[in-house]
């Protein structure tokens, strides 16, 4: 028996993008307390809104193939968030969260790089693809913006 593949539906790629964006917002919002320089902490709420943003289109398109946006569920979130916290007990340098940051965008444009060769391999609607292209293009800018305050 070959290993084939499950071929995913809109929905599905579209519950996968929410809940990549609102993990994304959610450990932005968890190492902000931690963030000293004033224009990374700028840059973080462009990207906490942002995110929203998103998360707000992908909710949308999922009302409209009549799915209920789910959240990654408690134990996953509380796992992320006491990672986070872990993760900056001893180090909340600039340097640290950043790379934190870009760490996070990297694993989030890996994710959305599955979800649009799901996407194109299902047939899905360009509007669904677009936002998984725009969410990985976004988070590919992310990382740039962010190696900035490692020079």
């Amino acid at each position: 028996m070959t290993g084939a593949t499950k071929v995913k539906t809109s929905g599905e790629i579209l519950q996968a993008i929410y809940k990549n964006v609102k993990m994304a917002g959610e450990s932005i919002i968890t190492l902000m307390p931690k963030v000293k320089n004033t224009e990374l902490k700028g840059d973080l709420t462009v990207q906490l809104s942002t995110y929203e943003a998103f998360a707000s289109r992908a909710a949308k398109l999922l009302g409209k193939e009549g799915v209920k946006p789910e959240e990654e569920n408690v134990l996953t979130r509380m796992s992320a968030k006491w990672g986070s916290k872990m993760n900056t007990m001893m180090d909340s340098t600039t340097s640290h969260l950043v790379k934190m940051v870009i760490e996070g965008a990297t694993m989030g444009v890996n994710d959305m790089m599955e979800q649009i060769r799901d996407a194109k391999d299902a047939g899905i609607s360009d509007e669904v693809l677009r936002l998984a292209q725009d969410v990985c293009a976004y988070e590919e800018k992310t990382i740039e913006q962010m190696k900035n305050y490692l020079r």
